[in-house]
């Protein structure tokens, strides 16, 4: 058998280290470079790949965006950025290397211009290192500017280039409903084949996600038990204690369903629910996922009610501050209906989850920021520890915590010394900060890289978004026609007293 060293790339795809292998020299084209997003997350990400010798030997970037400034000055905007938010310490040595070769464009996404100059300096680059770069055209812009700029792409032959991979990342939301991303879809589809496109979704970029399937497939202790014949219901969370910020403008028109559910939400429910790909290539893992939304039966305009609660934070104690409520929040609309708190109830009907509850909960301003998945195992059959000062049989819990504590614990059942046979639960846990001592990489420097790279495993295809879209519509459609006062909840609580009404009969939320 062949060692590591000896392994060629493609006999093993998850040989440890394999992500550090040369990637094709490529020229990145940042679409909204001077925007919010590339400031605080893609520049950065690109100066720590720098700073790990992951980025490719010869890489070149450009960025482009309407505000009217000289290479020089974009570049000194992309330093600033790099340094105030980098996880790390810039050190000015790699920072002048990545930003050495930057070039920048001015203009509205709608000018032929800025597409010309665009290509005119990825072909200087290639004549320069007498190659031809890959492309990849990360659009960081606002969703009404995707459709425009993969069709300007088309029009001037930016979207195939003779001896390169050319690729697009797409930023979300994917339209606001199943029309609208099936709309995109299609315009997108015109110009590019689905291979070509990467519909970014940055929870699946980060560690713990990932490791959803290192957790479920890695561990022959699990698989046995990861049905309907054990597992009693399953909880996914993702709380904020924050508000919406400045956020008003874009929250008020999502609200909690598109910004969470719809996408980050109902991916962690694939993970959790797919079965076991054949290889981890992107299109078999993604082949997996699709089965699970699949098999999701979307809920009824009648059954909308009992399935799902939305409410609003009202005013209330936060960080022992007093904070507004939504209503009061600046930039929005005294009579807004726009949920801040969602909850619904899913039902994967398949083979291994038919009669698992699966419930799906996020909030603004509540007790906590916490992200997990928690899975019930049934009670065991019989009890016969109950006795005075013990807490009783709990059943068994595996949490799969993302943030802010990333790791798994397990609850079990234990003995509590003395000489009485009394129970209570308590954790095993592995927590990632203490076993692995390392910073753990933001999710977009490994998004970034795998779009460079070509792995489209971490990104959803188009099949995927339509499919998360075709759960949440009906949601949509029956709360846009509801009439009932929206419930409310205080800021600073664990949400809203009527989400209980959804759980089934012996089902309870985990305290945020």
């Amino acid at each position: 058998m062949a060692t590591v060293e000896q392994q060629t790339p493609g006999e093993n795809p998850l040989v440890e280290g394999l992500e550090r292998l040369p990637v094709h020299p490529t020229t990145l084209v940042i679409f909204g470079a001077t925007g919010d997003l590339s400031k605080r997350k893609l520049l950065p990400a690109l100066y720590n790949l720098a700073h790990e010798g992951a980025l490719p030997e010869r890489f070149n970037l450009i960025g482009s965006s309407r505000s009217a400034m000289s290479d020089d000055e974009f570049r000194e905007v992309a330093r600033e950025s790099i340094k105030e938010f980098s996880r790390r310490k810039p050190d000015d040595q790699v920072l002048s290397g990545l930003l050495e070769n930057v070039r920048y464009v001015s203009g509205t996404f709608d000018d032929d211009s800025v597409y010309d100059k665009v290509k005119e300096h990825a072909a200087h680059f290639d004549q320069e290192a007498d190659i031809v770069f890959n492309r990849v055209f990360y659009l960081s812009t606002a969703p009404g500017f995707f459709a425009v700029i993969v069709g300007k792409l088309g029009e001037h032959d930016l979207d195939h280039v003779e001896g390169s991979d050319v690729r697009v990342v797409i930023e979300k939301p994917i339209g606001t409903n199943l029309q609208e991303a099936q709309e995109l879809n299609r315009a997108v589809l015109d110009v590019l084949d689905e291979s070509q496109v990467y519909r970014i979704d940055h929870y699946l970029g980060k560690e713990t996600v990932q490791n959803v399937m290192a957790f479920r497939f890695a561990n022959g202790m699990f698989e046995p038990i990861w049905n309907r014949n054990f597992i009693d219901y399953v909880q996914i969370t993702a709380a904020e204690d924050l508000g919406i910020g400045t956020r008003a403008g874009y929250y008020d028109q999502s609200g909690a369903l598109r910004d969470l559910v719809q996408n980050h939400m109902l991916q962690l429910l694939t993970l959790l629910c797919m079965e076991p790909p054949v290889t981890f290539s992107a299109d078999d893992v993604r082949d997996e996922k699709v089965k699970v939304l699949h098999a999701i039966t979307p809920p009824s305009p009648d059954s909308v009610a009992q399935t799902t609660v939305r409410a609003q934070y009202s005013a209330g104690m936060s960080g022992g501050e007093p904070v507004k409520g939504y209503l009061e929040e600046e930039g929005v609309p005294p009579d807004s209906k726009t949920e801040t708190y969602a909850a619904l109830r899913l039902d994967v009907d398949n083979w291994r989850w038919a009669g698992v509850p699966i419930y799906l909960r996020t909030g603004k301003r509540l007790a906590r920021k916490i992200t997990e998945i928690a899975v019930t195992l049934k009670p065991v059959p019989h009890v016969a520890f109950e006795s005075e000062g013990s807490v009783g049989v709990q059943p068994n819990q595996i949490v799969l915590t993302m943030q802010p504590n990333e790791g798994v614990s397990i609850s079990l059942g234990a003995k509590i010394p003395g000489t009485r046979m009394r129970i209570r639960p308590v954790n095993m846990e592995f927590l990632y900060g203490t076993a692995f001592m390392s910073q753990s990489p933001e999710a977009y420097e490994r998004l970034i890289m795998d779009a460079m790279r070509g792995d489209a495993t971490l990104f959803t295809r188009d099949d995927e978004v339509e499919a998360q879209w075709r759960i949440c519509d009906p949601i949509l459609e029956a709360w846009s026609q509801s009439d009932e006062e929206l419930p409310k909840y205080p800021a600073g609580s664990g949400g809203p007293a009527e989400a209980d009404s959804i759980l089934k009969e012996g089902d309870r939320w985990r305290a945020i």
